[in-house]
């Protein structure tokens, strides 16, 4: 048996000189690969076909089940916009400036409104922010009341539609 066992294959002319042997592998390996098969396979199946499931589908999940974010309602009033110049001058100044004629940020006080003018598209892009320009996203920060705050003092001040 050993004979069998330690059996050169003569590959060594075209290996660099290196030998090769014919052993069996042992038992726990091919015990491991045969395993490894089955709970491939086990897995594939409960994956695909008993329990589907996805990134999409947990995120459609999550998304159903967060609560849905409070709507802001904001109105220009005298206090509304008075308190939004204090949230304005304490978050926003350091990149729209003191009076709103932009530097990193836009100038909000011309006729062009890039993501909109209207009283709600501010709301909007102040709650969501906007990425792609490095405005960050401002509703889990400031929360609806100061958003509709912010929201009206830019809509007076800057000249909005």
């Amino acid at each position: 048996m050993s004979g069998e066992q330690d059996r050169l294959l003569g590959h060594a002319d075209e290996a660099d000189g290196i030998d090769e042997y014919d052993n069996k592998l042992p038992a726990w390996w091919v015990g491991l690969f045969i395993g490894c098969i089955i709970f491939a396979v086990g897995y594939g199946l409960d994956r695909h076909f008993l329990r589907p499931t996805s990134e999409a589908l947990e995120y459609d999940a999550e998304v159903a089940a967060a609560p849905k974010a409070a709507s802001v309602e904001a109105s220009i009033t005298p206090e509304a916009v008075a308190a939004g110049k204090e949230v304005f001058m304490t978050n926003c100044v350091a990149c729209h400036g003191a009076d709103l004629h932009g530097g990193i940020g836009p100038n909000l006080t011309d006729e062009t409104w890039i993501h909109g003018g209207k009283l709600t598209d501010i709301v909007t892009t102040i709650t969501n922010g906007v990425a792609a320009k490095g405005m960050p996203t401002w509703g889990p920060v400031l929360g609806p009341k100061k958003i509709a705050d912010v929201a009206a003092f830019v809509h007076e001040q800057g000249g909005g539609q």
